[in-house]
């Protein structure tokens, strides 16, 4: 059976919705599983039609703090189990994880931490990369496939990101940050995109105040990677820059399961 998953950071999934078409798009676009970011809102403040979409089952997992952070998940396959959180408190709280078994494989749909704000932020990030990396070491171990997709806040290599020289010392391009995304590879997990496309001006997220995404100066930090026995499986993978609504633009692999 042949799976088509799509994962998107959507920089507020009520705004993306009253200022957009969200909904035609989901329902257009059919993904049988679709993994969103940066959701910004508690369940209770999502209108009854984002919560429960027809042909979906939903999971939120939202940050304490309001209007911040969050992710979400819609699936037309009811998953066996969702987990909320890797089960440390400290990361937990921003609501950034979602975990969800199917017959087959386990995905983890992560918005990795924003480490440009402070270097208390970078360390977070970085103590969050390790914190993630243990844990999904723990599932392979125990023989899960594992899928992790999400918005990894780190441009990998300089093909990933159209002006490298520039942000060489910026959190999202820093020599830390690319390494761990080395370390996460040589760990047993494989970017798919990579898997289809060596081209460069490639991106999934545009800096909005500077108006990026019209000269397509951008970054790759949208990812979907997959375990290594899953290598195999995966048939596609693309990147969906002409999506509009966000920062950033859908990612997406099809994944024979």
């Amino acid at each position: 059976m042949s799976l088509r998953a799509l994962s998107w950071n959507v920089n507020g999934l009520r705004a993306i919705h009253r200022h957009g078409d969200f909904l035609d798009w989901l329902a257009a676009e059919s993904p049988d599983i679709l993994c969103i970011q940066e959701t910004k809102a508690q369940i209770e403040q999502l209108v009854p039609e984002l919560r429960r979409v027809d042909g979906y089952h939903a999971y939120f997992a939202s940050a304490e703090r309001k209007g911040y952070s969050g992710v979400a998940i819609y699936t037309k396959e009811e998953p066996i189990d969702v987990v909320t959180g890797l089960g440390i408190p400290e990361f937990d709280a921003e609501g950034r994880v979602l975990i969800a078994e199917y017959p087959g494989f386990v995905l983890m749909n992560i918005y990795y931490p924003n480490g440009k704000m402070s270097p208390e932020r970078l360390d977070y990030k970085m103590r969050f990369y390790d914190a993630f990396l243990a844990f999904a070491d723990g599932l392979t171990a125990a023989g899960q496939p594992l899928v992790v997709c999400g918005d990894v806040n780190t441009a990998h290599r300089e093909i990933d990101i159209a002006r490298p020289k520039e942000n060489a010392k910026i959190s999202g391009f820093m020599p830390q940050e690319r390494s761990w995304i080395d370390t996460f590879i040589s760990h047993g997990f494989v970017d798919t995109f990579r898997m289809f496309n060596d081209e460069a001006e490639q991106y999934s997220y545009w800096d909005m105040k500077s108006r990026a995404r019209d000269r397509n100066v951008g970054w790759r930090i949208d990812y979907f990677f997959v375990s290594e026995g899953l290598r195999d499986h995966v048939k596609d993978a693309w990147i969906m820059p002409e999506v509009q609504g966000s920062d950033h633009c859908p990612v997406g692999i099809e994944l024979d399961v």
